[in-house]
């Protein structure tokens, strides 16, 4: 790593920022904002309404992906030299000493950040990336402001909370963002809010829709000073098992031949395994020159046209558990046109 500009033993980070609109900064200490929620919930997209909201305070993001393609960087607003990229792995499963490194890269950037947002991937446990901030010399450097938890309203149910991970999620998040509620009626709408109360009784529940948001303001979950500091500097930190004990994987395919799109629509109808949470991907179709977002949470997807100008390749990613790597690989490749070379990652 290259030499340090920043002591860090001793505090550096003590001017306030503000900006007409953004709440205040505190005086002392980068705020830290974790956003957390299980796989397809909505976390991306929150980002990018900060990101787009963000009214001159200068953002800094850490973005964690499950996988070797880290699809969601690419989705960002603004990948830019404010982002760092920490993927294939859950950084609440290894040692956070990448983690680490990568928040002391951006206290160490020349140009002064005001606020650090980190997503997570949709499988990790909150609290050993909170301890983090707590338990290490960054808690001199940094303030852990709050865990904005994303709940997707339509899939949420008893099938995920056996999952000791979503719990978690549900447990250490401070606001709580109800995301799809569109997609419920008031009853199950209802219902969430009791499960949830049962989780974490002194939760700030917020009800939105991620996708056309624009009656979430920052002041609702930036710098809104709610994480209890105190109690987690207390607690042992751990390494969770958890990807082992659910047996989730990851599953990541690139192709530099286009997909036939009536065979991939087959796949998916017909052949996509139920033990598949979450996939998504940018997508190159024969005859079409633009590429295509794609997107599945659960038994939801949508394709969407991409705006960017992308190479010619396909990049997909699935995450579930209990998955068969190479009879997914072999139903994908069948969806390619042209002859079958493909370009799978293992």
């Amino acid at each position: 790593m290259p030499a340090s500009k920043v002591d860090r033993t001793v505090p550096s980070y003590a001017e306030a920022s503000t900006e007409d609109g953004v709440a205040a900064l505190p005086k002392q200490g980068m705020p830290v904002t974790i956003i957390t929620g299980f796989l397809g919930s909505g976390k991306t997209t929150l980002l990018n309404h900060i990101l787009n909201n963000a009214q001159g305070l200068k953002v800094a993001v850490l973005v964690n992906e499950f996988g070797d393609i880290n699809i969601d960087t690419q989705l960002v607003v603004s990948a830019d030299q404010t982002m760092v990229e920490l993927s294939n792995g859950c950084i609440c499963c290894t040692i956070n000493e990448s983690l680490v490194d990568a928040v002391y890269q951006v206290l160490e950037r020349e140009e002064k950040i005001d606020y650090l947002v980190i997503e997570t991937t949709g499988l990790a446990d909150p609290l050993p990336i909170m301890m983090t901030f707590v338990g290490t010399a960054l808690k001199d450097l940094t303030r852990l402001d709050s865990v904005l938890g994303v709940v997707d309203a339509e899939t949420f149910g008893p099938e995920l909370l056996k999952h000791s991970v979503y719990g978690n999620q549900l447990t250490y998040s401070d606001v709580i963002l109800l995301n799809k509620t569109y997609l419920v009626d008031a009853d199950k709408l209802d219902n969430i809010e009791r499960e949830i109360g049962l989780l974490k009784s002194d939760a700030r529940i917020l009800s939105c829709s991620l996708e056309s948001t624009s009656d979430l303001p920052l002041s609702a979950i930036l710098d809104v000073g709610l994480a209890d500091t105190e109690t987690y500097a207390l607690s042992e930190l751990e390494l969770s098992d958890h990807l082992v004990a659910d047996r989730f994987v990851s599953i990541p395919f690139r192709s530099d031949r286009p997909f036939d799109l009536t065979k991939f629509e087959h796949f998916l109808m017909q052949q996509l395994s139920e033990n598949i949470f979450r996939a998504k991907g940018i997508l190159w179709f024969e005859g079409q020159p633009q590429r295509y977002i794609f997107q599945l949470a659960g038994k939801r997807c949508s394709l969407l046209p991409d705006p960017k100008t992308r190479p010619s390749e396909n990049q997909l990613v699935f995450i579930g558990h209990q998955l068969n790597p190479l009879q997914l690989h072999q139903q994908i490749n069948n969806c390619l046109t042209g002859q079958p070379v493909s370009l799978l990652c293992t």
